[in-house]
């Protein structure tokens, strides 16, 4: 079964840490950019960075810029998102993807997690 898996989201408090991870079954990462997206209650689903093949990122979000980062482990087929001194207005359901190019509509998506910043 192709699918996207996602976990790892929660409810923390201002400035702590969460890191999300996606696993993916039926087909290999490493030949897939990998999108994180998310969606704010209330708001369109936006998207936060894209992380080539080769590692480099080729869109990377102002809001989250120098607090997230993106990685993949190619021999696990998991990428993960390490999200550091998180702020409420990090709020919302995250989601990752998976596309032949960071300009293309993703091939794939995770069910999405949710992660609640508050105090």
């Amino acid at each position: 079964q192709v699918q996207l898996v996602e976990s790892g989201g929660g409810s923390v408090q201002p400035g702590e840490s969460l890191r999300l991870s996606c696993a993916a079954t039926g087909f290999p990462l490493r030949y897939y950019e990998i999108g994180w997206f998310r969606q704010a209650p209330g708001k369109e689903r936006e998207q936060v960075l894209c992380l080539s093949q080769s590692g480099r990122l080729t869109y990377y979000s102002d809001s989250v810029k120098g607090r997230f980062t993106p990685s993949r482990d190619s021999v696990k087929n998991i990428v993960y998102l390490q999200m550091d001194s998180l702020k409420p207005e990090d709020t919302g359901v995250y989601y990752c993807s998976a596309e032949k190019s960071c300009t293309t509509v993703p091939d794939y998506w995770s069910q999405g997690t949710q992660v609640t910043v508050s105090s």
